[in-house]
């Protein structure tokens, strides 16, 4: 039998409950960071009761037991990337703990985070580079920020620069860099599953169009 509250209108408080939730689930890896976004922008698009359950349905309705905190603790996050006279890639799913460290000598790292598990809602990326760089990808919608230094070279963010969502995961970002930078690109939604190079060419579009 359908469920007789799924058709009653919800309240601004009762999508704040819910953004909690999917906020908790991707803290201990249920979600990727791409999953995490995806939800929550629907939730704060959602109408009436069924559309928010309809985002928490395959989640456990409790909170996340130690048993499974364990059990995601038995996959080693990454650490560092390294990248000499080539380069490294980090894409698919991955457990992402507190920072990472990149190098890149004569070469560069691709560090795809949208299919990331951002532990904690929070990740610090630090790029060291010479004569390379990386490109670093994220969803438009999480927190950005960008410090550090270059010499001869830049890091520099691309894509829509609309604000974050409040409350959205924190990914900070410290390029170091000897002739080279980093590229921090901010993806649409529509790049959601999507190629590296045309993940870019969103982003760059994007951008275009909020340039406008």
């Amino acid at each position: 039998m359908a469920d007789p509250d799924a058709s009653l209108r919800v309240s601004d408080a009762e999508r704040d409950v819910t953004l909690k939730q999917l906020q908790e689930h991707a803290a201990v890896g249920r979600l990727t960071l791409d999953e995490l976004e995806e939800r929550a922008s629907k939730a704060l698009a959602a109408k009436t009761r069924g559309d928010l359950a309809a985002l928490t349905s395959d989640l456990p309705s409790s909170a996340p037991a130690p048993a499974f905190a364990a059990a995601s603790g038995d996959r080693k996050p990454v650490r560092w990337m390294i990248a000499v006279l080539g380069g490294g890639h980090r894409r698919g799913r991955f457990r992402a703990v507190g920072s990472i460290n990149a190098v890149g000598i004569l070469g560069g790292d691709e560090i795809d985070l949208r299919e990331a598990e951002i532990e904690g809602g929070e990740l610090t990326l630090n790029l060291y580079s010479l004569l390379g760089g990386a490109n670093v990808y994220v969803p438009d919608s999480v927190e950005v920020e960008l410090g550090g230094f270059s010499v001869l070279g830049g890091n520099e963010v691309r894509g829509n620069q609309r604000s974050p969502r409040q409350g959205a995961p924190v990914i900070r970002i410290r390029g170091f860099a000897l002739l080279g930078g980093a590229n921090i690109y901010r993806l649409p939604p529509d790049a959601r599953g999507v190629s590296l190079r045309e993940a870019r060419r969103l982003a760059k579009h994007a951008e275009r169009r909020e340039l406008r």
